[in-house]
């Protein structure tokens, strides 16, 4: 009987535990982020801070560490040249937002994922199964924020977790964490309002950089690649060697200075009124707080950035780079930019060096044009790769050495690791050993978890790496 009892209840016990893995892998199907979260957490114990870190001392410590980093890269910024750039006219201006019926909250918030923040009185989850409920309140308070062009103040605070770069890092030094923000999903409902408007009106007046591909409808690392890839391409068949520079910004969306990104907004893009107003209070009297277990620092005050973790945060950076893409193009230099990765390209025949001195020349002023912005290009990261045939490699690459750039046989770029003959043999060798390590980590919970949302894990594993 005792057997047959405990027989029973394992049982029980794994289809519960198949069941409760299955709504998560089928609800964030799409996510691939969340899913590689919750096979890592099945496949290999969590990591546990040292337990010297859990204490209010210490989050104080880690709040003045990620403050002074930010303050320190916008202190070392000495901008001695100023760039300017004429802008292009604006057709026709933003001056409020339109309020938003209760159906587009309710699409919002079904559409957002349900992660919570300590901030949220009620649960993400418990805010959805009720939701008929309250939203009418949602819908009212988001209409008077869009009305009377103010963020509310509550809805301002970050929390930051401290989270190990890698697994194999110590600890116990600072320098090894990055910060990972977490909002309050009210403010995220509001953000996400505003950016549907926003992104409608800079669609509508073309005002996005053509060759921008990140945080954009229908564009992605994807598209930059085989745009970038492409011209490379084309320019070897007719026997033209192509130099590519990657550019590198160290902290570039935590040290956006908020007065140049107003200025963007309304002399660049076309925002004024009420609108205006509503980005202002959106960027104003933000603060953090780092949160270790129980243990929380004290408020420290955000004077720049745009707010990482956050909707319009990534929209807001590609709106304050917009003159780059200008001051390239008027150097007449190819380039694609991925949110804050920059790529710059020129393509030279036998015995031409020209192209490669407008490229420095390029270079040079995109250096000072970032100073102007407070925005550090990071040199010892920024790299430099030629294509095309061998002998006419090497002697592009004697020049570009005279000119202080020593290019590498192979990069990384978006992702792709890019080698100087485009075989991308070594590109082949990263994916498969990725491929395989995810096949082994499956493997491992193919007996906690149903046939089809094994599937779907190796969908989002292995298929998609081999489709990038």
């Amino acid at each position: 009987m005792y057997k047959g009892e405990l027989y029973a209840y394992n049982q029980i016990l794994c289809r519960t535990r198949e069941r409760y893995f299955s709504e998560i892998i089928g609800s964030c199907s799409s996510n691939s982020r969340v899913l590689f979260t919750t096979v890592n957490r099945l496949t290999n114990p969590p990591t546990q801070l040292p337990i010297e870190l859990v204490c209010t001392p210490k989050c104080n410590e880690f709040a003045l560490f990620f403050n002074d980093k930010v303050q320190g890269i916008k202190k070392a910024i000495n901008s001695t040249t100023h760039i300017t750039i004429e802008r292009p006219p604006t057709h026709s201006k933003l001056t409020h937002f339109i309020p938003v019926t209760d159906q587009t909250v309710q699409e919002t918030i079904t559409h957002l994922s349900s992660s919570t923040c300590c901030l949220d009185v009620l649960p993400t989850r418990f805010i959805k199964s009720v939701l008929n409920s309250v939203l009418p309140s949602i819908t009212q308070i988001v209409n008077m924020s869009l009305q009377s062009g103010i963020f509310p103040e509550a809805l301002k605070t970050t929390v930051i977790k401290p989270l190990l770069k890698k697994s194999g890092l110590d600890p116990t030094v600072l320098n090894n964490y990055r910060p990972v923000s977490n909002l309050p999903f009210l403010g995220k409902v509001l953000e996400k309002v505003v950016y549907q408007q926003l992104t409608d009106f800079l669609l509508l007046n073309n005002s996005f950089d053509v060759f921008q591909s990140g945080f954009r409808p229908h564009h992605s690392t994807e598209t930059a690649l085989i745009k970038v890839t492409n011209d490379i391409r084309l320019n070897t068949d007719d026997g033209k060697v192509s130099v590519l520079i990657l550019l590198d910004l160290s902290a570039a969306f935590d040290t956006v200075d908020h007065g140049i990104l107003m200025h963007r907004l309304q002399d660049w893009v076309g925002i004024s009124g009420s609108a205006l107003s509503w980005r202002k209070s959106y960027l104003e009297d933000r603060k953090y707080f780092v949160e270790i277990g129980s243990c929380v620092s004290d408020y420290t005050a955000l004077i720049c950035g745009v707010p990482q973790g956050s909707i319009l945060g990534p929209l807001l950076f590609n709106l304050y780079m917009l003159p780059l893409g200008q001051l390239i193009r008027s150097n007449n230099i190819s380039y694609h930019n991925y949110a804050d990765d920059t790529q710059i390209y020129v393509s030279l025949t036998t015995g031409e060096y020209g192209p490669v001195d407008s490229l420095s020349h390029c270079l040079q002023q995109i250096s000072a044009w970032m100073q102007n912005n407070f925005l550090q290009l990071n040199s010892n990261k920024t790299e430099v790769i030629i294509f095309g045939p061998q002998k006419q490699r090497e002697r592009v690459s004697s020049y570009l050495h005279s000119l202080s750039l020593k290019p590498s046989n192979q990069v990384r770029n978006l992702g792709v690791i890019m080698d100087s003959d485009l075989n991308f043999n070594s590109h082949i060798k990263s994916v498969t050993l990725a491929a395989f390590y995810h096949l082994k980590n499956i493997a491992k919970i193919k007996n906690i978890v149903s046939k089809p949302d094994l599937e779907i894990l190796i969908h989002a594993f292995v298929s998609s790496r081999l489709d990038y």
